[in-house]
């Protein structure tokens, strides 16, 4: 059998599981036996027969892509990692932003740095 894991974004499609097992001898036929089990989760991972391009595959640390793709061999006792992609923005530069300087009126009782 192979461990898939599962990321915290997709365990509410799996129901709340970190991991499962599976049957296979390739990644197709690992995560068709995952998304018997758990149909929501199928739709999640795949788009028209294939890996939804957001969804990131590894099988022993190797991103799938890079390998043959859904005929990735699994070896017996291997780990498959699904791993979604996250988008994330890019924070401007310090000198770009323009924030209001206002200064602040001191506290009653408060001791004065002047």
């Amino acid at each position: 059998m192979t461990t898939v894991r599962i990321p915290p974004t997709l365990r509410q499609d799996a129901g709340g599981e970190r991991d499962v097992t599976a049957g296979g001898s390739t990644v197709r036929e690992v995560l068709a036996d995952v998304g018997e089990r758990y149909p929501a989760l199928r739709e999640r991972i795949f788009e028209s027969g294939n890996i939804a391009s957001f969804v990131n595959v590894y099988v022993g640390g190797e991103d799938i892509r890079t390998q043959d793709g859904l005929d990735t061999p699994v070896a017996e006792g291997s780990t498959v990692i699904l791993l979604p992609a996250m988008a994330g923005g890019a924070l401007a530069p310090l000198a770009t932003l323009r924030v209001p300087v206002t200064r602040a009126e001191p506290v009653s009782g408060a001791a004065s740095t002047r």
